[in-house]
């Protein structure tokens, strides 16, 4: 079971180069924040997903990153 509050503090401390995406599950998703990271663009776009996590319902988090559990 992934944890919602691990994904968002990963996203925000470490989110710009994809270590949330790699706990998530989206390994591609990861290599390409890796990639790109020295442009900061995935720094801002793990600064968004930060929110999004943070305020995401347990329930939408399970369905998606937890297989429905």
């Amino acid at each position: 079971m992934k944890s919602k509050t691990t994904a968002a503090i990963l996203a925000l401390f470490l989110g710009g180069i994809g270590i949330h995406k790699f706990y998530l599950g989206q390994s591609t998703q990861g290599i390409f924040y890796i990639l790109f990271c020295w442009t900061f663009i995935p720094s801002i776009l793990a600064f968004f997903q930060f929110f999004g996590l943070l305020f995401m319902s347990d329930y939408s988090f399970n369905v998606k990153y937890n297989n429905g559990f």
